[in-house]
C-alpha cells in the first residue's frame, strides 16, 4: 500500500477550486461578494471572451491593507471569522477564506488595492499560484482584481467549457441575483468592451423595473412576518409564468439561496392557478436573525440549513395564498391583440394584431351587447354568503369578488350535470318551482349551501345573460363584458366542493345499488388495488372481482350523474400519468382534478336559465373562481374602455 503524505499547497488548492470555481461565473460570483462584503456601493464587472480571457471587478469599498495582500491569496486567510462560533452567526456574503486563493491557483491573477486612508496602494500578481512581491503602486481607494487565463494550469477544465456566449450567459446570472440581492448598489456589466447593464441605486421596485421592464408593472407586492422571520417582495400573477424555475428568484440576509422547502410551498400558493408544466415568477426575500439559519452548508453557500424551516414554509404559502384572496385575477381580453392581461393592475392596453380579427371580434362584441341591452334589466349584488372550508389557512376574510354578479333565479332546480345519455337533464320550471326545491348543485354544497338557497329563493332571475355556442356564457358587467366557460368554471366549482370534504374526511359516498363492473388491463387494475385506500378517501370505492375486473360499488354524492365507468377510466390515466415521486396529498389533488373535470357540464351542452343561474350564484361563493383547476381561465374581460374604443367613441 502506498505511504500516507500530505498533500502541497497546489494540490489543495486545485482541488478547492474544483469545488468553489465551478466556471467564469463563479470567479465572478465570489469576486463580486468580497466587493460588498468590502462595503463597496459600486461594483463594475469587465468581460471578454465568456470570462475565460478577462474577468474584471473594480469596486470602492475599503480596500486591503498593503501589508495584507498576500494574505489575501493565502488558504483560508478570511476576516470574516475570528472563532468557529462565528460560522452560527454570519453576516457576510463570504467567510471561508477559499475563494481568492482557488482563483489565483487555477489562473493569472493580478490584485490592486488601497484602503481609503492610505497615501498608496499596492499590487500583487500570482500566476497559476506562483505569487510575485507587494509592489507599492498609485491606485484609488477600493480594490480591482483581473483574472486572466482561467483554468491555464488545468486544461482539462478549461476544455469542459462552453461557447463565450453560454459562459457568458451563466455570468450574467449570476450578476443579476447579485443586483437582485443588493439594489441599494450601483453596478455595471461589459462584455467585451460594450455595455451590458448600468444600474443606478435605488430600491428594489426601480431595480426590477430596469432588468425586467413591462413585467415589474404586473408584480404584485407581499409583506408579511412571522416572529423574527419577515417575507417580502413580489410575485407575478398566473397569466405571467415560465416553462422552468429559473425566474424564481429566493435571497436570504441579501444572499441568492435555493430551498426545496420554501419552493414547493411556491408552487402550493400558485396550486390550481397554473397550468400543468408552467412555473410561477417571484421575486422573494427573507431576513432571519444569523443565527437561525446554517449557511456553511455548501461551498458555493448556495444551500442553507433552517433551524425551523416548517414556520417559514406556512408564512410563505399563507402571505401568497392571503394575498391572492385580495385580487380579482379575473383574466381581461384584448380586442386588438387577442392576448390576455391581468385586470387587477389596470394595464393600458396597446394597439397590436390583426385586424380582422380585431373587426371581428369587436362586431361580436357590439352584437352580445345589443342583445343583453334588451333584456332590460340590471344586475343585482348577491347577499354575503359564507364561503367553503379553505384547506389553507388564511389571516383575512376573504373580500368580495369585484364582478357585479348575476343573481340565481326564485327556483332554478335543473341540476348541472348530464344525464344518461349525455345531454343535460331537464325538468319542468314550473312543477320544480311549485316543488320548492333547488338544483342539486346547490342543495349538496355544504357549508355554502343555505346562502345559496335563500340566494335561490330571494332574487330575481337574469334575462341578459347569454349562452353562446352552448360553451360560453356572455353578460354584462360594470367593466364591461364578461365571457365565461362554463366547463372550466363548473369544473373549479366541483373542485371547490370536494377538495375540502376530503381533507376533512366528510365525502359524502353515494353508493350503487348494483356495482358496476368494469373491464380493466391487468395493469390498469393492479394500479388502482394498489391505491385503494386513497380513492377510498377521495369517495370512490372500487374494488377486485377476479382477472382484471374492477367493481365501482360508490363514489362521491356531489358528482350525481357521472358515468362509473368513465369516471374510473379518469381516475386510471391520472394515476398513470402521475409523477412517480408525487406525495400523496400531490396524487389526491390530481385525481381530484381529473375528477371534477369529468364530472362537470361539457362544451356544447345547452344549458336552461335556471342552471345558468345556478352556476352564476356558485360563482361568486368559490375561492380562485378565476381559474380552473389546471389553471385555465375561467373568465374573459372585455372593457368598457376597449369597446369605446374599438368603435371609436373614444377622442
Amino acid at each position: 500500500m502506498p505511504s500516507i503524505r500530505r498533500l502541497s499547497p497546489h494540490v489543495v488548492n486545485q482541488i478547492a477550486a474544483g469545488e468553489v470555481i465551478e466556471r467564469p461565473a463563479s470567479v465572478v460570483k465570489e469576486l463580486m461578494e468580497n466587493s460588498i462584503d468590502a462595503g463597496a456601493r459600486r461594483i463594475d464587472v469587465e468581460i471578454e471572451r465568456g470570462g475565460t480571457e478577462l474577468i474584471r471587478i473594480t469596486d470602492d469599498g475599503c480596500g486591503i491593507a498593503f501589508d495584507e495582500l498576500p494574505l489575501a491569496i493565502a488558504s483560508h486567510a478570511t476576516s470574516k471569522l475570528e472563532t468557529a462560533d462565528d460560522l452560527f452567526r454570519v453576516h457576510t456574503m463570504g467567510f471561508r477564506g477559499e475563494a481568492v486563493a482557488s482563483i489565483a491557483e487555477v489562473s493569472h491573477l493580478q490584485i490592486r488595492s488601497q484602503t481609503r486612508d492610505a497615501a498608496s496602494g499596492g499590487e500583487i500578481r500570482v500566476l497559476a499560484g506562483e505569487a510575485s512581491p507587494t509592489q507599492v503602486i498609485g491606485t484609488a481607494p477600493g480594490t480591482q482584481i483581473e483574472v486572466r487565463e482561467l483554468f491555464v494550469s488545468v486544461p482539462v477544465r478549461r476544455k469542459f467549457l462552453k461557447k463565450d456566449s453560454t459562459e457568458f450567459g451563466h455570468i450574467a446570472e449570476q450578476f443579476l441575483r447579485l443586483a437582485l440581492a443588493h439594489p441599494a448598489l450601483h453596478l455595471t456589466l461589459r462584455n467585451n468592451g460594450k455595455g451590458v447593464h448600468d444600474l443606478p441605486p435605488g430600491g428594489l421596485s426601480e431595480r426590477l423595473a430596469r432588468l425586467h421592464g413591462s413585467l415589474a408593472a404586473k408584480l404584485i407586492s407581499v409583506d408579511a412576518s412571522a416572529g423574527e422571520a419577515r417575507l417580502y417582495g413580489y410575485v407575478a400573477p398566473p397569466d405571467v409564468s415560465k416553462s422552468s424555475r429559473r425566474s424564481q428568484y429566493l435571497f436570504l440576509n441579501g444572499r441568492y439561496i435555493q430551498d426545496r422547502s420554501l419552493q414547493h410551498a411556491l408552487g402550493e400558493a400558485y396550486r390550481g392557478l397554473l397550468m400543468v408544466g408552467r412555473h410561477p415568477v417571484s421575486f422573494l426575500y427573507l431576513e432571519l436573525p444569523p443565527g437561525e439559519v446554517d449557511v456553511n452548508v455548501h461551498p458555493t453557500k448556495s444551500e442553507v440549513r433552517f433551524r425551523d424551516s416548517s414556520t417559514l414554509y406556512r408564512l410563505l404559502l399563507q402571505t401568497l395564498r392571503a394575498k391572492f384572496l385580495q385580487l380579482d385575477f379575473q383574466t381581461a381580453m384584448d380586442a386588438r391583440g387577442l392576448r390576455a392581461e391581468p385586470t387587477d393592475r389596470q394595464m393600458s392596453l396597446e394597439p397590436t394584431g390583426d385586424l380582422r380579427a380585431r373587426e371581428e371580434l369587436a362586431a361580436w362584441a357590439k352584437q352580445a351587447l345589443e342583445k343583453a341591452s334588451e333584456a332590460n334589466s340590471r344586475l343585482v349584488a348577491p347577499a354575503e354568503a359564507a364561503t367553503p372550508a379553505e384547506p389553507f389557512p388564511r389571516d383575512q376574510p376573504r373580500p368580495a369578488n369585484g364582478h357585479v354578479p348575476v343573481d340565481p333565479p326564485e327556483a332554478a332546480t335543473t341540476p348541472l350535470n348530464s344525464n344518461d345519455n349525455g345531454s343535460l337533464a331537464s325538468h319542468p320550471p314550473e312543477a320544480e318551482a311549485a316543488s320548492g326545491a333547488v338544483p342539486a348543485v346547490l342543495a349538496n354544497t355544504p357549508p355554502i349551501a343555505e346562502a345559496a338557497r335563500e340566494a335561490v329563493g330571494q332574487r330575481q332571475p337574469p334575462t341578459h345573460v347569454l349562452q353562446v355556442h352552448d360553451t360560453y356564457l356572455v353578460f354584462e358587467t360594470e367593466r364591461g363584458l364578461t365571457v365565461i366557460d362554463q366547463h372550466a368554471l363548473h369544473e373549479r366549482v366541483m373542485y371547490e366542493q370536494l377538495r375540502p370534504r376530503v381533507l376533512n374526511g366528510t365525502v359524502e359516498v353515494q353508493r350503487l345499488l348494483l356495482p358496476v363492473p368494469v373491464e380493466m388491463s391487468a395493469e390498469e387494475a393492479a394500479l388502482l388495488a394498489d391505491h385503494e385506500s386513497l380513492l377510498a378517501e377521495l369517495g370512490l370505492e372500487v374494488a377486485g372481482f377476479g382477472g382484471a375486473t374492477v367493481l365501482v360499488s360508490g363514489y362521491p354524492s356531489l358528482l350525481t350523474k357521472a358515468d362509473p365507468a368513465e369516471l374510473l377510466a379518469t381516475v386510471v390515466e391520472s394515476l398513470q400519468a402521475a409523477d412517480r415521486k408525487a406525495t400523496r396529498r400531490d396524487l389526491a389533488d390530481h385525481l381530484l382534478q381529473s375528477m371534477a373535470c369529468k364530472a362537470a357540464i361539457k362544451a356544447g351542452q345547452r344549458l336552461a336559465s335556471e342552471e345558468i343561474a345556478a352556476l352564476m350564484a356558485l360563482r361568486h361563493l368559490v375561492d380562485d373562481a378565476h381559474h380552473c383547476p389546471h389553471g385555465r381561465p375561467t373568465a374573459l374581460t372585455l372593457s368598457r374602455d376597449e369597446l369605446d374604443r374599438q368603435f371609436g367613441r373614444l377622442g
